[in-house]
């Protein structure tokens, strides 16, 4: 949908005059607000809904995309890409109404379709930091970081990396104080790269493994300092933020990877699915230990950790919770099948949305699964994670036939 430059700007400029919302009712990047997948406590959150019952409204997307909504203050942003019109853009919509406000190309030529059949030319999920957003995509066979100001203007683009395509490429940028951290892991020798937030300009670039791999960055305060964590390569891998200085690395790790590292405090947890089925624990004080490993086959969506334990939805559709220092399984619950998405925790109520648009809502504690209290189906498919905030669930699917279309949906008690 073309909007014109006029509604464009008075959209914008009502929505900025509207009372911004507090930081812990917005979804400011992938993961959430605190980057590792749990939502602010005290929500009032659905447990069911259908596509007529507590739907808040409906928008329809343009183009494909995998990428998680973030919401910000009035504002819910995606991105997608059109195959048909070979663009790479970013959407923004009215968060009270789902009303679209503007959209701004990002890549217009040729899109770099190689890759697994469930991927998608705009994987990556924007990101906020107070002032900007930021966003990756694969285009021209190089990864690129852009930063738009909140109405949608192009600030600066920064070509990152060249990329050789295999899966695809899905990892969003992070944001650390003053440096924007890009992860492009690929066949032809990846980096790990970060950028001054205000100019685009590289401060400090990391080469990696010639291997392909996934994951996004992730920034944790574990054993006493701030450190970025990477998985993946046959490796895990811990550097400076702010300078990229490399803390630590050891050999653990299988070669392909799509979690984002979560952490307890002391260790830190990655795992992926390829060329082996492979969790890792390793302890983050730079002493090269191991804590536990399995072969458990965690490949795309990530971790939680809560109260010593650790929780994930593996790809196959089994819910299971280990002990997070010794890796002892806990428990194990079949839900679905066929994830992709994340789960996201609030309170004590798990959120997972599986491949084919169903949201599964249960309860779960160390010690038991508890009680599957929903499965909610909207669209026929999903690969986005659900973002929740301020009382409401932003979901991203598709509906399947002769057209496929793709929709962003908000779901809230009525």
């Amino acid at each position: 949908m073309k909007i014109p430059p006029a509604l464009i700007t008075l959209s914008f400029l009502l929505g900025s005059l509207a009372a911004p919302a507090a930081p812990s009712t917005d979804w400011p990047a992938w993961r959430g607000p605190t980057a590792d997948g749990h939502a602010a406590a005290g929500q009032t959150v659905p447990v069911k809904w259908t596509e007529t019952e507590n739907v808040v409204w409906r928008a329809p997307i343009r183009g494909r995309g995998h990428s998680t909504p973030i919401v910000v203050g009035n504002h819910v942003y995606v991105t997608s890409a059109d195959e048909t019109k070979q663009e790479q853009f970013v959407l923004c919509f009215d968060r009270a109404t789902g009303k679209p406000l503007w959209e701004t190309v990002v890549h217009r030529g040729p899109l770099d379709t190689i890759g697994h059949r469930n991927t998608s030319q705009a994987s990556g999920s924007v990101t906020w930091d107070g002032e900007r957003l930021y966003v990756n995509f694969l285009h021209d066979k190089a990864i690129h970081a852009t930063a738009l100001d909140p109405s949608g203007k192009i600030l600066w683009q920064q070509r990152v990396s060249g990329y050789v395509p295999h899966q695809g490429f899905g990892s969003s940028p992070v944001v650390h104080e003053t440096v924007l951290l890009v992860a492009a892991d690929h066949k032809g020798g990846g980096k790990l790269v970060g950028l001054d937030k205000r100019t685009g300009k590289i401060i400090w670039q990391q080469d990696r493994p010639k291997v392909a791999n996934y994951p996004t960055p992730a920034i944790l305060k574990v054993a006493g300092r701030t450190q970025a964590i990477l998985g993946g390569c046959g490796l895990v891998a811990s550097f400076d933020p702010l300078t990229g200085k490399k803390l630590w690395e050891i050999e653990g790790s299988t070669d392909e990877t799509v979690v984002m590292a979560v952490t307890d405090g002391k260790r830190v947890f990655v795992s992926g699915g390829y060329p082996k089925n492979n969790m890792t624990a390793v302890e983050a004080d730079g002493s090269g230990r191991i804590a536990w490993q399995n072969n458990v086959r965690l490949y795309v969506p990530s971790m939680l950790v809560r109260d010593g334990y650790l929780f994930a939805m593996l790809d196959t559709g089994q819910a299971v919770c280990w002990q997070a220092d010794t890796g002892e399984e806990v428990w194990r619950e079949k839900v679905d099948k066929d994830y992709y998405a994340s789960p996201v925790l609030v309170g004590d109520r798990f959120y997972a949305t599986s491949l084919r648009g169903v949201t599964s809502v249960f309860e779960a504690s160390a010690q038991k699964f508890g009680k599957l209290l929903s499965q909610n189906q909207l669209g026929d498919e999903a690969l986005a994670s659900p973002a929740i905030c301020g009382n409401r669930i932003y979901l991203r699917s598709a509906k399947k036939g002769d057209v496929r279309q793709e929709y962003l949906w908000c779901i809230g008690e009525k």
